[in-house]
Order: C-alpha cells, then structure tokens, then sequence
C-alpha cells in the first residue's frame, strides 16, 4: 500500500527505516510489529530508540527544530537536496526527514503493516 512519507509513524516508520539501512529482517509482517533486527540482534526502532536513531541523525547531518506552539518538531537536512518533515517527537520527525529524502514523499509499504 502506498502512503505519504509525512504520515509515517510507528512500525510502518521502523520498516521503512530498516529498509533503507538494510537491517535483517525477523519473522513476518503478520507476526509481530517490529521485525528489523540491528548488528547486536536488537530490535529495530529508530522513531522510538535514540541509540539506534541518533547515529542516523549524526551521519545524515539531519538538523531538529521545535516548532513553536503546535507541539511539532522540524527535521532538515541539505544531504541530497534540501528536506524537511515535522513530527510529534524529535525521532520521528526526524526519521520520516531520512526517509522523505531516500524514498521520496510517497512509499510502498506491505499492505499488512500496521499504520
């Protein structure tokens, strides 16, 4: 199923992360939310995990922002073209920004991933 990149939250942003970063994949989509396993056989979960989202932030030079009174932050970044996205957290804002910028502003995700 297709969704907007801006939409993104949860499992459905942990997977398209994942798959970017080419994490190894565990069980099935029907089985479990989370099913991106890192180097140390960790779960996958950059919008949630500030050790796992944090580097990427780092290496994609991925600038956050509040976003003054609606509760939403602001990610950037100039790598590949100027980008931004908002979110509800510093996190996800930021992750939704690394996949807007690797995947564009429309991605297929399976269509059993929860959204």
């Amino acid at each position: 199923m297709k969704v907007k990149t801006s939409e993104l939250i949860g499992a459905a942003l942990d997977w398209a992360v994942g798959d970017i970063e080419k994490m190894h994949r565990f069980g099935s989509f029907d089985d479990v939310d989370n099913f991106w396993r890192d180097e140390d056989n960790r779960w996958f979960m950059p919008s949630t995990d500030w050790a796992q989202g944090g580097p990427i932030i780092e290496r994609e030079e991925i600038y956050l922002n509040p976003n003054n009174g609606n509760d939403l932050w602001f990610a950037e970044t100039t790598i590949d073209g100027p980008r931004g996205e908002f979110g509800p957290t510093p996190l996800i804002a930021a992750m939704r920004c690394y996949v807007a910028n690797k995947l564009g502003d429309e991605i297929e995700i399976p269509d059993n991933l929860k959204q």
